[in-house]
């Protein structure tokens, strides 16, 4: 029996764990600060929103992004190590991707500043705004997704 470990499968599995529990904290902040807003009157459930949130953001979102960063890292170093070299980061699929993991941390910086505003009682925005963002980060996954199943404009 062969125990060896393929680490570009292990990497990339536990890159894709990351990646589903930080869109999941992404899609869900927002609907909290949804539902913080709505009772900013009522100072025992904004309480528990408060600890919700910090919850949700420090436990879950947080170390989920650190993973995909560094899962996703060693991923492209064994990718240029042992398969293809340098090359794939000329690639289409491959600059839309990172150019949508910047957007999405981005995006997470931006939660991330809204939820301490919103710890200290300061407005952060209407329910109709956060419902209209609350799209970002899933509109970028779909198209990060296409981007590295499609593998488009690889020579």
């Amino acid at each position: 029996m062969n125990w060896s470990i393929n680490w570009y499968d292990l990497f990339r599995g536990l890159h894709i764990v990351a990646v589903i529990a930080w869109m999941a904290g992404l899609l869900y902040l927002p609907r909290l600060f949804i539902y913080h807003i709505k009772h900013t009157d009522v100072t025992a459930v904004t309480d528990v929103f408060k600890v919700m949130e910090r919850n949700l953001l420090r436990l879950i979102m947080n170390p989920a992004m650190i993973a995909v960063w560094i899962f996703g890292i060693a991923l492209i170093v064994i990718h240029v190590r042992d398969l293809e070299g340098w090359k794939f980061f000329q690639e289409p699929w491959f600059i839309v991707k990172e150019l949508g993991i910047v957007g999405i941390t981005g995006y997470h910086h931006f939660l991330a500043v809204r939820f301490k505003k919103l710890q200290r009682g300061e407005p952060i925005g209407t329910e109709s705004f956060w419902r209209k963002i609350n799209e970002i980060p899933f509109v970028l996954a779909i198209i990060m997704v296409l981007a590295v199943t499609l593998q488009f404009g690889q020579n």
